[in-house]
């Protein structure tokens, strides 16, 4: 259970956790809009490139059944902590990696490493905040999440000319140990732990989360979502390429739209789950998200495919941050593992999002692959709406 509230304590750790989750965040994004530039670096398609998505998520959705278990026994901003530094380790090295293969494996670590992060901040939420409270408190997390993701983007843009896709990720690095002073534990005050780390009472939890009906729905609905959703960031800087719409700049301003829609989740949250509830923001979630990716499709223009995504990401946070707050309180004795399965779930959509995007925009085409994701989103909405109500 959530511990008294304290509006003051809950301020000052949101600010705190939403600066790990900026620092994690920068890298998150921050190649989506490089792909052109790193396929003529190490002389690959961008089809290839993109597979640097899902060498970050992948690790990122596997290192979940270890690293939820641990911060409930270790202690959250603890293992934030350690992975904040891993991360920048990581990021440090792949600035100077001399080839697409140690690149990735590179990657693959930094993945690995930011998977301790966002999601134990999420869970640290719900261990501080009331119910009641807890999906405004998250969408303040999303925005620091956001803030990076589309900083990570912007900083791609607007910084590759000058020092490159080398610099940028050097630029990540130093975010990640920026953040890690105020990761500190007031005086007095001693992070909450759990049992120690026992691997057998570790699976006994993870089984006894998956029996539940509710689980079960929540962890395949941000399968559905992540795939659907996020295989289309890879692909945007090829997009405007083949369609003559821009470069690198065009691309990063697209991805950080999308973040610019979570941040008008983010501000008007409150408001509509006062007016039109949680089923009715899920529904009308699935339904924007649907209307951006088919903005996106038939874009004639730059500016159109960038408003796009921006309502993609006022979408996808309306039914992303409801998922989120139910997942919290699935298992609240062991919300660290519970968060863990959802953020496992979450990133494997998102690493098999890019191949299955590549796989449609070869066979089908780019237009009705991104209609059909649409036509998904929405059927997903409808679907979470009627389990909500």
């Amino acid at each position: 259970m959530a511990e008294p509230f304290d509006r003051r304590q809950t301020r000052r750790l949101i600010l705190v956790l939403g600066l790990a989750c900026l620092a994690s965040n920068l890298a998150t994004r921050a190649y989506d809009p490089l792909v052109g530039v790193l396929a003529q670096d190490f002389m690959a398609s961008p089809a290839t490139i993109a597979l640097l998505s899902t060498a970050f998520a992948l690790p990122y959705a596997l290192v979940q059944p270890v690293l939820g278990p641990l911060g409930d026994a270790a202690g959250k901003r603890r293992i934030i902590r350690l992975c904040l530094i891993a991360l920048a380790v990581a990021l440090a090295a792949a600035a100077m990696a001399p080839d697409l293969g140690t690149l990735t494996v590179l990657r693959i670590l930094a993945g690995a490493a930011a998977g301790g992060i966002f999601p134990l901040a999420i869970a640290a939420i719900g261990d501080h905040v009331p119910m009641e409270r807890r999906q405004v408190a998250l969408s303040r997390l999303l925005v620091a999440g956001l803030t990076g993701s589309a900083g990570g983007a912007l900083l791609s843009a607007a910084l590759e000319p000058w020092i490159g896709w080398r610099g940028v990720t050097l630029v990540c690095a130093t975010a990640a140990l920026a953040a890690l002073p105020m990761l500190r534990s007031p005086p007095g005050k001693p992070e909450l732990r759990g049992p120690k780390l026992n691997l057998g009472e570790s699976l006994r939890r993870y089984r006894q989360i998956i029996s539940l009906p509710a689980a079960r729905v929540l962890y395949a609905a941000v399968f559905l979502e992540g795939m659907l959703i996020f295989g289309i960031f890879p692909f945007i800087a090829p997009l405007l390429a083949e369609r003559a719409l821009g470069g690198v700049a065009e691309a990063g301003f697209a991805v950080a739209a999308f973040g610019i829609g979570g941040f008008v989740f983010a501000a008007l949250a409150g408001l509509m789950l006062r007016r039109i509830g949680q089923s009715r923001m899920v529904l009308l979630g699935g339904l924007l998200a649907a209307l951006g990716l088919a903005a996106q499709a038939f874009a004639p223009h730059a500016a159109v495919l960038v408003a796009g995504c921006l309502v993609l990401g006022l979408g996808f946070y309306m039914m992303h941050s409801s998922i989120q707050t139910r997942v919290t309180e699935v298992a609240p004795m062991a919300r660290g593992s519970a968060v863990a399965l959802h953020a496992f779930s979450f990133f494997l959509g998102q690493s098999l999002g890019p191949a299955a995007m590549g796989a449609g925009r070869a066979t089908i085409g780019p237009e009705a692959a991104m209609v059909i994701a649409g036509l998904g989103l929405l059927g997903l909405g409808f679907w979470l709406s009627r389990r909500g109500r």
